[in-house]
């Protein structure tokens, strides 16, 4: 399904990173989505709570405080739309499998090529339509 001009995805980005939270939001902002950062689990829940609603969630699996698929599960529950697509540098074998099987549309390994950031966000984006 081909997206009409003026479809423009709401990305909600979850890292502990500020660096690479502002080179997701400047890079999504530039190919046309609404991006809206989260540098915790709990600001992430914080921004839903408030009524944010997200078409996308860009989600590091390792955040302070929180493990990466338990809070892959509470996204999914509060925003059951959202694709979410988590991020790691410490791919382990099975974390795929399971981040897949709770519900995440894919997992990425950093450092992430961010020419390819806007096109799978938009595959997510169209994928969850």
């Amino acid at each position: 399904m081909a997206l009409e001009k003026s479809a423009s995805p709401t990305v909600l980005i979850v890292d502990d990173e500020p660096l690479i939270r502002w080179a997701l939001v400047e890079t999504l902002v530039r190919h046309g989505c609404t991006a809206v950062e989260a540098g915790s689990a709990n600001e992430a829940i914080e921004q839903l709570a408030r009524g944010l609603m997200p078409d996308v969630i860009l989600l590091d699996y390792r955040l302070p405080g929180s493990l990466g698929l338990t809070l892959l599960e509470t996204l999914k529950q509060l925003v059951p739309s959202a694709a979410v697509i988590m991020m790691t540098a410490f791919a382990a074998p099975t974390l795929q499998a399971d981040a897949l099987r709770l519900g995440a549309y894919r997992l990425v390994i950093k450092p992430l090529d961010m020419s390819d950031v806007s096109p799978l966000v938009q595959e997510a984006y169209e994928a969850r339509l």
